[in-house]
């Protein structure tokens, strides 16, 4: 099956784009292309973990909810919520009211305070991860990179963080560049990531 669909304005997308009309402008302008902020990373890690089960349609669909939910997914914020906030998060219809999923990205929030604390940035961290020989594009859902930085999220108290959830997290961010062969993305991520710089 070919990973590539022909769009109604002639240019080659990545075929998972065609399934859902909100998808194109999410695969042109965010889908693989490098991002250094730390809000941004942390926002998207977070939406990774509620997608554990789902559908990424069902989060994209509901992600300016979660932002409002969320603060913003400013993590200094979310890593100071309580019992209280707790609650009235399982009452928001807008969002996944998923005990264990919002209790864990509030823990992961002040795990990430921590972390920009330690390492200076998210993305200094994150970026340490890049793919640097990536795999043949959509072929795989996990890669050594993405156990690795399972693997050491986990041993820094992070939860919901799994292999999958962490390479589909890298494929959004830009880690790797896993457009398909003939997407019309796949050259401009490329030019992205080599003029891309991460501040520390």
């Amino acid at each position: 099956m070919s990973r590539v669909v022909t769009s109604t304005d002639g240019r080659q997308r990545c075929a998972w784009s065609a399934t859902a009309p909100e998808f194109d402008a999410y695969h042109d302008a965010e889908w693989g292309f490098p991002v250094g902020d730390d809000r941004r990373l942390f926002e998207k890690i977070c939406l990774e973990s509620f997608q554990s089960g789902l559908s990424w349609r069902t989060i994209l669909s509901k992600r300016e909810n979660f932002r409002a939910a969320f603060d913003g997914f400013d993590y200094h914020r979310m890593a100071g919520y309580g019992p209280e906030k707790v609650a009235a998060l399982l009452q928001d219809a807008g969002i996944i009211r998923h005990r264990g999923k919002i209790e864990a990205v509030i823990n992961n929030a002040a795990r990430a305070v921590e972390m920009e604390a330690s390492e200076g940035s998210l993305a200094a961290f994150f970026w340490r991860y890049e793919v640097k020989t990536p795999p043949e594009p959509q072929t795989v859902s996990t890669c050594p990179e993405s156990v690795a930085l399972s693997k050491d999220l986990k041993k820094r108290g992070w939860k919901f963080v799994g292999p999958t959830t962490c390479f589909a997290f890298m494929q959004a961010m830009g880690l790797v560049n896993d457009h398909a062969e003939g997407c019309y993305c796949r050259p401009l991520a490329a030019e992205a990531r080599r003029a891309f710089w991460v501040p520390l």
